[in-house]
């Protein structure tokens, strides 16, 4: 209780699925940020960490990638 577990940070779950997801979809980050009307650097950010989307951002590329947002947040079982 207290510590830290060895499991993947919120920010680095979001960064992945977001990549995985939008690799899915052959979209570039370039389209997608057209899609969702934001900067293309931004998408890099978010894929690289860098940047923590606000909850209103995940739902504005949820709604472009068309999945629940909180899929943005699922771990996936097994090993990477």
């Amino acid at each position: 209780p207290g510590r830290s577990c060895p499991r993947m940070k919120l920010r680095g779950l979001v960064a992945r699925n977001l990549r995985r997801m939008r690799r899915e979809r052959g979209l570039s980050q370039e389209e997608l940020a057209d899609r969702a009307e934001i900067n293309r650097n931004y998408v890099g950010m978010l894929e690289r960490e860098e940047n923590a989307a606000t909850v209103d951002m995940l739902e504005q590329l949820a709604t472009v990638l068309d999945v629940d947002p909180a899929q943005f947040f699922a771990r996936e079982n097994g090993t990477e």
